[in-house]
């Protein structure tokens, strides 16, 4: 890869880009991205992903205007990678965090709205920008938006344009968590990789059950959690886990401070 680098740490991929001088997002960063998250797609040792940036200031900026402006005079076939990148990023088994420290503006809020999570340092900031140049978001801006906060809080965001930094997000709800800019990236690879001493099935069926769920009518969904639990209850390593935490409760049933996560 040239734009992407990877490091697996403790069952996390962390996938860090880089395009200086503002981390402009390309067709061919998407290309490599789609393609390095295809091989991630299959790897058993791999439970969680993390995207993130090394360009001071900025997680994507936007998409690179030169090509935006390519695309506005004709159609393009490569540009159907920013919706099979996304949707490589929706879908894969891991979840995927979204670990956002500095700009992330149009197509790079976009990327972030596909993971399953966002993580913001307290230097980060978010804008849809697309109506202030003409057009609209274009790589599922406003659809996951407002699927993820509300159609009402979506269209403020997306019609004003305005600039929302970490903590106003948060409250708009499309970022989970805020944490401090120094040392931003050792505390979401410290989280991450808790998050990833979970069994990786069970991580996945989790993602699936919470991303395409809400997607189906209500019956639909509890019928696909139903089904995934019962898919996990009936393995052999969830049955071992299960097993493991009994003998916990048996040995110390007096003892409050019991966890699950505790390997046997």
């Amino acid at each position: 890869m040239t734009m992407w680098s990877r490091e697996d740490v403790d069952g996390v991929a962390v996938l860090t880009y880089r395009n200086p001088p503002r981390n402009f997002l390309t067709f061919a960063a998407l290309e490599e991205l789609d393609a390095e998250l295809a091989r991630l797609e299959t790897a058993p040792d791999i439970g969680v992903v993390t995207l993130t940036s090394d360009v001071p200031g900025y997680f994507i900026a936007h998409a690179d205007l030169d090509e935006l402006a390519e695309l506005s005079r004709g159609p393009m076939p490569r540009a159907k990678i920013w919706y099979t990148a996304m949707r490589r990023v929706e879908r894969i088994p891991q979840p995927v965090i979204a670990a956002i420290d500095g700009q992330a503006w149009g197509g790079g809020f976009e990327l972030s709205l596909a993971c399953t999570l966002r993580w913001a340092s307290t230097a980060a900031h978010f804008s849809l920008l697309e109506t202030a140049l003409g057009i609209i978001p274009g790589a599922g801006g406003t659809q996951r938006l407002a699927r993820l906060i509300g159609p009402g809080r979506a269209a403020d965001i997306v019609l004003t344009g305005d600039v929302l930094t970490a903590e106003q997000a948060r409250a708009a709800g499309f970022v989970e968590r805020v944490l401090p800019a120094p040392n931003f990236q050792a505390e979401v690879l410290r989280l991450a990789r808790g998050m990833a001493s979970h069994p990786a099935a069970a991580l996945a069926a989790a993602k699936r059950a919470l991303v395409e769920g809400p997607r189906l009518p209500l019956a639909e969904g509890l019928r696909l959690e139903a089904a995934l639990f019962a898919e996990r209850l009936a393995s052999p390593e969830s049955r071992r886990l299960q097993e493991a935490a009994r003998r916990r409760y048996a040995e110390a049933a007096d003892d409050d401070d019991i966890s699950f996560g505790d390997r046997p």
